[in-house]
C-alpha cells in the first residue's frame, strides 16, 4: 500500500511538472502585471513591466503589453502634454487598457493616424475601474489633465455606477505571499483562467464564511430594477459633483442599449456630451467582441476608433 502511495505521489508530481512545461514553452498562461497605490491614492500598474495577455484555451487570442513610466499600458513612455500639441486622454477599464490587443495597436495608436498624426493619444486605461476610479483619477492628476483638448472616459451603465464616492478597492487584498507563489506557478494560472479552479475558490470562501460565524451561505437578493437605476443615477450625480466633471471637455462613451431611459433623459438634459457605439455594433455584419471574451476585438475597436474620429473632427 505504501509503495502504491509512492507511485501515484511521483506519476502525479510528473505529469504536473510535465503540464508546467507544456504552458511555459507554448506560453498558455497570461502575465499578470503587478499592481500598486500611487501617492495620489490611484491605483495603477508598476511601471516598466511587459508580458503576454493570453485569451483562449489555446491561445485563441494573444496580446503583448508595455506598462509605461506612469503605470498605464501605452507605447508612450510617459504622459507629459504640452501646450504647443493638442492630446487626447482615453481614460476607462480594461476595454481601454487594451491588453487583449499589442500595445502598438491599440485604440490611441488607431485613433492618432486617423487624425493624420494631429494629437497624441495617451491611454489611462486599468482593468476594474469603475467611474468613481476614474473620475477620482482625473481629479487627481488635474494638473496634467488641464493641458489636454478632450477625454473620453468609457462608462459601462450596468457596472459602473455602484458607489457614490472613491475608496481604494479590496484588490490588494489578494496580493498574498501565497498567491505570489501560485502567480510564479503557470499551470495554476493557466487553470484559473480556465475557470477550471472556480470550484476550489467558491468552497474556500463557504469555509471561510462558516468560519467567520455566518454558517449559511446567503445569495444576493434581486434588487428591483427601477429602484437600482434610480440608486445609479443618484450615484452618477454625485461623483460629477464631487469630483467637478468638465462638461466641455468630457465625453461620455457608452452602450445606450445598457443604460436606462431615465440615465440617458438626465445626461440629455444636462448636456452631457456623450457617444453611443451601440448602433456600430449592432449594424456591423462581423463581431465586434472576442469569441472566448466579451472584450473588444480588431474590428471592434475600428469601429470604436471611428467615432472616436468623428467626435474629435465634429468638435
Amino acid at each position: 500500500m505504501k509503495k502504491f502511495i509512492l507511485k501515484i505521489g511521483l506519476y502525479f508530481i510528473c505529469i504536473f511538472i510535465g503540464l508546467e512545461l507544456l504552458v511555459r514553452v507554448f506560453h498558455l498562461h497570461k502575465d499578470r502585471p503587478v499592481r500598486y497605490l500611487d501617492e495620489y491614492n490611484v491605483e495603477k500598474w508598476i511601471p516598466n513591466q511587459t508580458g503576454i495577455w493570453v485569451t483562449g484555451n489555446r491561445r485563441q487570442n494573444v496580446g503583448e503589453y508595455k506598462i509605461n513610466n506612469f503605470g498605464y499600458n501605452s507605447v508612450y513612455d510617459e504622459f507629459q502634454p504640452k501646450k504647443n500639441k493638442k492630446e487626447i486622454a482615453l481614460v476607462g477599464d480594461s476595454f481601454i487598457q487594451g491588453f487583449h490587443q499589442n500595445y502598438q495597436n491599440s485604440i490611441g495608436q488607431k485613433l492618432e493616424t486617423k487624425l493624420n498624426k494631429n494629437y497624441k493619444v495617451l491611454e489611462f486605461g486599468y482593468a476594474g475601474w469603475d467611474l468613481a476610479d476614474q473620475l477620482h483619477m482625473i481629479k487627481a492628476y488635474e494638473h496634467l489633465f488641464d493641458d489636454i483638448e478632450h477625454v473620453v472616459i468609457y462608462m459601462q451603465y450596468t457596472t459602473d455606477l455602484k458607489r457614490d464616492t472613491y475608496t481604494i478597492s479590496d484588490r490588494f487584498s489578494l496580493d498574498t505571499p501565497l498567491n505570489r507563489f501560485l502567480k510564479e506557478i503557470k499551470t495554476v494560472v493557466y487553470l484559473r483562467d480556465l475557470g477550471l479552479m472556480d470550484p476550489i475558490t467558491k468552497s474556500i470562501e463557504k469555509i471561510k464564511t462558516v468560519i467567520n460565524g455566518d454558517r449559511s451561505v446567503k445569495e444576493v437578493e434581486n434588487v428591483n430594477q427601477e429602484k437600482e437605476d434610480r440608486l445609479k443615477l443618484e450615484n452618477f450625480k454625485q461623483l460629477v459633483k464631487q469630483y467637478g466633471y468638465d462638461k466641455h471637455k468630457n465625453v461620455l462613451l457608452l452602450d445606450y442599449s445598457l443604460c436606462s431611459t431615465q440615465f440617458l433623459d438626465y445626461l440629455e438634459q444636462n448636456q452631457f456630451k456623450t457617444i453611443n457605439f451601440n448602433k456600430s455594433f449592432e449594424v456591423s455584419k462581423t463581431p465586434p467582441t472576442l469569441i472566448y471574451d466579451q472584450h473588444w476585438n480588431n474590428h471592434g475597436r475600428n469601429l470604436i476608433t471611428n467615432l472616436l474620429e468623428e467626435y474629435i473632427q465634429n468638435h
